[in-house]
């Protein structure tokens, strides 16, 4: 029998599987315990085709909710993983690669949150999906990138404190004149896109069209045609008639793009800058054997799940 790792005391037929048996035992455990393979859209292109929804995080959470499926298997990085458990908690959440985390979302505790509360007592916390659970339980109200601006204008009060990328809050503050308290956190992967980059390949291609994620820096938001979540850029670029789009995101989303738009260019300004190591670090071969152990499995206490699920809860409402 095939097995995932050679151990020197089994016989010598016992070998790794290639891709393409990882790819059979994926699909094959995933029929024999109806699990639920979901992946972000910085995924591995090889993840992104096995699994049932790709998408962003809020959305694939929420799809894990929607689904009678009681497996999980979130292919991101922990905060997601985190939600889909505080939206569904009757269900098995597994994070194939435990270490996948967010630097940006590691920026802020809960801790931090709360001295910056009563710095600004009364002020609502609005907290961008890419937060622990924790965290999220501190905070008045969840957003994603695409609902941001919508979220703060929803909110009773003329401040709000953003946490915890300053990118999205200067670009929340550009749309709205409601005071936009910042935490200081960012974007590790986004943040390496350079401007000088992204003149020189608008230089290189004039007719293509300029994308960015709002978790860029604001010189990069500057030189955007269009600033887009995740999605909405995938859904842009799916209705566009145009042949060539510079993007500015993480690269994993050219997997998607291409499979909507083959007749394309999409070009990346920075390159492999643009390559967030935690999103890669989910394998084939991980979620396989996270599969056969039906484990790490992640779990949220019951108290900071109800806070953080209230947090979430008044966001999809008035999405």
């Amino acid at each position: 029998m095939l097995t995932l790792t050679a151990d020197p005391s089994t016989p010598t037929e016992t070998r790794p599987l290639d891709q393409s048996e990882l790819v059979a035992e994926a699909k094959r455990l995933k029929a024999e315990t109806r699990a639920l393979v979901l992946a972000h859209l910085y995924q591995r292109p090889e993840i992104q085709d096995l699994a049932d929804f790709v998408g962003d995080s809020l959305g694939l959470s929420q799809q894990a909710a929607a689904t009678d499926n009681d497996l999980i298997f979130f292919c991101g990085v922990h905060f997601m993983a985190e939600s889909a458990a505080v939206l569904s908690p009757q269900k098995t959440v597994i994070l194939p690669e435990p270490k996948a985390g967010c630097p940006m979302a590691d920026m802020v505790t809960p801790e931090g949150l709360r001295e910056m509360k009563a710095k600004y007592p009364g002020v609502p916390v609005v907290a961008y999906v890419n937060t622990s659970a924790a965290v999220k339980a501190e905070s008045d109200i969840c957003c994603t990138s695409r609902n941001a601006v919508k979220v703060v204008e929803s909110v009773d009060a003329d401040s709000v404190i953003f946490i915890p990328d300053r990118n999205l809050a200067a670009y929340v503050q550009s749309k709205t004149k409601k005071k936009v308290i910042p935490w200081p956190g960012f974007c590790p992967t986004h943040n390496r896109i350079k401007s000088q980059d992204l003149t020189r390949m608008k230089e290189a291609h004039p007719e293509a069209i300029v994308l960015v994620h709002p978790e860029t820096d604001q010189a990069i938001m500057a030189q955007a045609d269009q600033i887009f979540s995740t999605e909405g850029m995938r859904r842009f670029v799916r209705e566009s008639p145009a042949k060539e789009f510079i993007i500015g995101t993480e690269m994993g989303i050219l997997h998607a793009l291409q499979r909507d738009r083959p007749d394309a260019s999409f070009y990346f300004p920075s390159g492999d800058e643009q390559i967030c190591p935690n999103m890669k670090s989910t394998t084939l071969r991980k979620l396989v054997l996270a599969m056969e152990r039906r484990g790490p499995v992640v779990t949220v206490p019951e108290d900071i799940r109800l806070k953080a699920k209230r947090a979430l809860d008044r966001m999809i409402a008035i999405q």
